[in-house]
């Protein structure tokens, strides 16, 4: 599970029954390992992927501390474009401030503080902010602010960084994090239902219409693994979205043949593929057939006549 589904109910009740789990942990708890960021044992287990192992104090658990460098780049600049946000917004309210003709509203100016930093809640703590009183000016109040050195120095040390906790033993971490990524492999199978079979978000009112869509899930994630490992198998890598895009333009069509009984006979055709999806399908040792199921007879409409 991501860390949006992880609450420590659902932990609980997971070792309470004896499952095993492999979870993501919510961002402030990963403050609490903030001594182990700064240490170099770390394992690289991908190009530009590090992690290391940690035992919790009661030793039910591991928690497994991951870092990235291409996410520690994505982050930086998240941080930096939030905070450049935060300190344009405060610019703008403080020359509002220095140019109102009247008094302001001290609760008015706390809120359009409170959105501004609710819209970049992702550099909020890095400011510290001040509303004060000021008689020299019409509209009685100033505006001060000031960079949160503490916050920065953590964000700095914390990007690019994420924790994860299992009760699995016995596993080294290149495994552990191999395991949490096929996460990604889900989330592609869910975007696949959503956009190419056009299944819009359901929400299910009946227990076996949930049962069922877990089921319609399971199977759409068994027919992605099973066309990886395919892939895999031919060297082709992993993308199977790519394959899945290049079979898309291979078409069905059904088509019409009269016979020389009067009668109409449908042929259920399939496209031929070009040299670029040839080539792909010997490697995966997959064969497009010609048609799809038997010849059939097209049947007549019914005329108000034969009614």
């Amino acid at each position: 599970m991501d860390r949006g589904m992880v609450s420590e109910e659902n932990l609980h009740f997971l070792r309470d029954r004896g499952g095993l789990y492999l979870v993501g942990t919510p961002r402030q708890m990963l403050k609490k390992f903030q001594a182990y960021l700064l240490d170099s044992d770390w394992s690289e287990v991908q190009e530009g992927i590090e992690v290391k192992l940690l035992n919790s104090p009661d030793g039910r658990e591991t928690f497994v501390l991951c870092r990235s460098s291409d996410r520690r780049e994505k982050e930086k600049a998240i941080h930096e474009r939030f905070a450049q946000r935060i300190e344009t917004g405060l610019e703008r309210l403080d020359r509002e401030i220095r140019q109102a003709r009247r008094k302001r509203d001290r609760a008015v100016l706390e809120r359009r503080i409170g959105r501004l930093l609710g819209r970049n809640s992702r550099a909020a703590g890095g400011f510290k902010i001040e509303r004060l009183e000021d008689t020299t000016c019409q509209a009685g109040l100033k505006l001060r602010w000031s960079r949160v050195e503490a916050w920065r120095q953590w964000a700095r040390l914390s990007e690019g960084c994420y924790l994860l906790r299992t009760n699995l033993t016995g596993q080294s971490p290149e495994r552990l994090w191999q395991t949490y990524m096929q996460l990604t492999d889900v989330e592609a199978v869910f975007r696949t239902g959503k956009s190419d079979l056009k299944i819009r978000p359901i929400w299910h009112q009946l227990e076996h219409r949930v049962q069922g869509h877990i089921l319609f899930s399971f199977l759409a994630y068994a027919l992605w693994k099973t066309l990886q490992i395919w892939m895999e198998q031919s060297g082709l890598g992993r993308g199977v979205r790519t394959v899945i895009e290049e079979c898309a333009r291979l078409k069905a069509n059904d088509v019409i043949l009269k016979t020389s009984a009067g009668r109409e006979i449908r042929l259920c055709c399939i496209t031929q593929p070009d040299p670029a999806q040839r080539a792909l399908l010997d490697r995966m040792g997959l064969v497009i057939p010609e048609r799809l199921g038997r010849p059939s007879w097209v049947r007549s409409p019914i005329t108000s006549q034969q009614m």
